[in-house]
């Protein structure tokens, strides 16, 4: 009998080590794992597509809420309208779109979300805090002469950032939201495809960065923008796929609104898969809405 007991006692002992080993595994890996994403890696963007194509733009300092500061382009609207441009995680400045505006007579304002490119700032929460950065831009769009309508471009996190922001600010007019994701815990799970990982993943995701993971929803607040116009765009492919990330966007926004979901594009392809398409839709849309509403 003693010996039976020795055994059990034994035996609950290395299951109690294994488990705790498998526990202290679990949490440094998905430490890890989260403060890769929080600290994106970036390039400070140099502007020589511009430079190249003989766009002309400022360089300026928009300032948040929370006292950071952003690096940003600013162009001066020939049509009394200017268009926010944000871009995705781990991105920079577009320049590409900044310069379909600009060649068609729109004003841009590009900047680097915080902890990207030459902004300041060390934690990238995906859309939370960087609502602060878009108001910034907000204001600092309003506050230029000349001005007489906003519109705003996002793509990716940029994309659903704006989602949140415009929901929020009547003063964005009309919203392009190209390949945004329905919520962050939609991008938690899907880069993290190992279900007993994810709910350690949010928990350090929040611990680190202060953000409330539930509060970067932009299939909750897409709604919210109507009756502004919101048109969704995405490529239908991979993550679009398994989050069915427009057509959940769509669906949860009121009119108008429009999509333009395209098989076999990749995430922020469409543009880059046919340029001239998209220049037309796009400038199209806000053409109809900013200009003559």
């Amino acid at each position: 009998m003693k010996r039976i007991r020795y055994w059990l006692n034994l035996v609950g002992a290395a299951i109690l080590f294994v488990l705790a080993g498998a526990l202290t595994v679990t949490l440094i890996f998905t430490n890890r794992w989260t403060q890769s994403i929080l600290h994106p890696h970036t390039t400070i963007p140099t502007g020589d597509l511009l430079k190249a194509e003989e766009i002309p733009f400022k360089n300026v300092t928009l300032t948040t809420k929370d006292g950071l500061e952003l690096a940003a382009w600013y162009t001066p609207s020939q049509n009394g309208a200017v268009i926010l441009i944000a871009h995705g995680y781990n991105d920079n400045r577009p320049e590409s779109i900044y310069a379909m505006f600009v060649k068609n007579g729109y004003g841009a304002l590009a900047w680097d979300f915080r902890a990207h490119g030459g902004s300041d700032g060390k934690i990238s929460t995906l859309g939370y805090y960087e609502r602060m950065d878009v108001k910034a831009a907000l204001d600092f769009a309003l506050a230029q002469e000349g001005v007489e309508h906003v519109g705003a471009w996002g793509g990716s996190m940029g994309a659903a950032t704006l989602i949140l922001s415009t929901a929020e600010h009547p003063e964005i007019e009309a919203l392009v939201a190209d390949s945004a994701y329905p919520s962050l815990e939609d991008v938690l799970r899907l880069n993290m495809p190992i279900p007993f990982f994810q709910p350690f993943v949010i928990f350090w995701a929040e611990y680190y960065s202060g953000a409330e993971i539930d509060d970067v929803n932009p299939e909750l607040a897409i709604g919210r923008i109507s009756p502004r116009p919101v048109f969704v765009i995405d490529g239908w492919e991979g993550g679009a796929i398994e989050m069915n990330a427009p057509y959940r966007l769509y669906e949860a926004a009121n009119e108008p609104k429009e999509i333009w979901a395209e098989d076999g594009i990749p995430h922020l392809g469409t543009f880059t898969n046919n340029p001239k398409k998209y220049e037309n839709r796009v400038l199209g849309f806000f053409d109809e809405w900013l200009l003559n509403p």
